[in-house]
């Protein structure tokens, strides 16, 4: 299967947390960045998700949020995922923002132009690609 979201990272289930009608899905990427999805629990039952298994986490690139010192700073977001900027791709309107992570996953944010310029991006900056939990979809 082919998908158009731009981030499909590569991880592995640390744990599955049930609740009455959604989980919370806690994956671990290789360079051992934690990703946090919440799906409902028939989607943990029909994928068979258990600790162990091997997932993508699948997340829209206009669902990422780049924050730009934002260490230390409380957010409702359950996804903060330090990195640094490794490329800047300016379209009309909006800009692509590629973020290589710590242990070298890439997640990218396409942003509004006017977001690059008010935050002073520039390939090299240290940000943080931040999204909500419930944004994150798991693939198997």
């Amino acid at each position: 299967m082919r998908i158009s979201a731009r981030n499909q990272l590569a991880g592995k289930v640390q744990h599955v947390t049930k609740g009455a009608v959604n989980a919370e899905v806690a994956l671990i990427l290789p360079g051992g960045e934690t990703v946090i999805s919440i799906i409902t629990n028939s989607s943990i039952d029909s994928l068979g998700l258990a600790p162990g298994n091997a997932v993508s986490a699948i997340i829209k690139a206009s669902e990422v949020i780049v924050g730009k010192g934002v260490d230390g700073t409380k957010l409702s977001a359950r996804n903060v995922l330090p990195g640094e900027v490794a490329s800047l791709r300016d379209g009309a309107v909006n800009s692509e923002v590629e973020i290589t992570l710590a242990g070298g996953t890439v997640v990218v944010a396409s942003i509004t132009k006017e977001s690059v310029k008010k935050l002073g991006l520039n390939v090299g900056d240290k940000v943080s690609a931040i999204v909500k939990a419930s944004n994150v979809m798991i693939g198997m």
